[in-house]
């Protein structure tokens, strides 16, 4: 699996911004797409996921500014964020996991980072 992220960039705080993520090559029916951050110094935190049938999953500190959504067909992850705040600056990184049960085994992919920076 191929994961292809795009968005980011500069914002002002309160601004709002976008992040897209395709996935691609064996893509597994039943999976969950989204993203995790890391700041300089920290470690990788969540930020959302969603499954395939549309089950959501928010860190504590995103939740309520930002949103996650996704189109199955395109395989591919949205989030929206509103609100930001420079303590949001950070890469943000998609993610695809799923388990195979063919091969009994899980998948966990990343894509590349992407910079994204609030300023105050």
């Amino acid at each position: 699996v191929q994961l292809q992220a795009s968005g980011g960039g500069l914002v002002q705080a309160g601004g709002s911004l976008g992040l897209s993520c395709a996935a691609s090559g064996s893509i597994l029916s039943v999976n969950a797409m989204g993203w995790y951050r890391q700041a300089p110094g920290k470690e990788r935190e969540l930020v959302a996921l969603m499954t395939t049938g549309g089950g959501t999953s928010y860190g504590d500190s995103v939740e309520g500014r930002f949103t996650i959504s996704r189109d199955n067909a395109k395989n591919t992850v949205y989030l929206q964020m509103s609100s930001l705040k420079p303590e949001d600056t950070a890469v943000y990184y998609c993610n695809y996991i799923a388990y195979d049960v063919a091969t009994d085994s899980s998948v966990n992919e990343w894509g590349q980072g992407t910079q994204v920076t609030v300023s105050s």
